[in-house]
């Protein structure tokens, strides 16, 4: 029996490359797949080699796969994002938010901008204290046409974004857009940058916690399902 639970084992880690930032882990308890999102969310453009980024034309088929794999039970994820593409990073985040398998979020570091709907796609959202998540409005780099619909794309993409946030996690969507406009805390800009404790308290985070509450909370919810 042991030596038939080593093999499957080894099977399940082989189907996924850890170049990736996927991994699917297998232990006593469960099978579980890791995601680390890291850097920024390269979307349709290739962002400098220089940076460190998540590409999602990687990422969203390797969820897919372990979505149908039912060989995997549940889906980690770890956050800690500088922010970038907005349409790829909310593509990913209404891909996890639309698995039916137990789902968890970690943020480690930072989640900047397109990884506060990242990190409350999942289940359930964890953070550790010494993280920070930086909430701002949408904005475009490089030449724009300076016209009104400019403007009215900006904003219908705000919307978008505020939706799924809310619709995710506790927070209300007036409290989340008085956040996104403060000014005071970012210089030569408008947001809030706020730490572990904040996000809880201001219902974008589930609950403080470290990697072990992480996988406590969902080998429980794969237990429970």
């Amino acid at each position: 029996m042991q030596e038939e639970q080593y093999e499957m084992q080894e099977d399940v880690r082989g189907d996924r490359a850890p170049d990736l930032g996927s991994l699917t882990m297998a232990n006593s308890r469960h099978i579980i797949h890791c995601v680390d999102i890291i850097g920024q969310i390269e979307g349709h453009y290739i962002l400098p080699a220089q940076n460190k980024t998540t590409k999602y034309e990687h990422l969203i088929p390797l969820l897919v796969d372990a979505e149908q794999d039912d060989r995997v039970e549940g889906v980690i994820m770890l956050l800690n994002t500088v922010g970038g593409d907005i349409e790829a990073g909310l593509a990913i985040a209404e891909l996890v938010a639309g698995m039916k398998k137990p789902t968890v979020s970690l943020v480690l570091g930072g989640g900047h901008s397109i990884g506060v709907p990242l990190a409350v796609c999942a289940k359930r959202s964890f953070i550790v204290p010494s993280a920070a998540m930086t909430v701002h409005p949408v904005r475009m780099n490089g030449p724009v046409l300076g016209v009104p619909q400019t403007m009215d794309y900006l904003g219908k993409m705000q919307e978008r974004i505020v939706r799924f946030v809310c619709s995710n996690c506790s927070i209300s969507e007036e409290r989340l857009m008085e956040l996104t406009m403060a000014t005071g805390q970012l210089m030569s800009d408008v947001g809030t940058v706020l730490n572990g404790e904040d996000a809880v308290r201001e219902g974008i985070i589930d609950e403080l916690g470290s990697l072990s509450d992480a996988l406590d909370c969902l080998y429980s919810m794969i237990e429970s399902s």
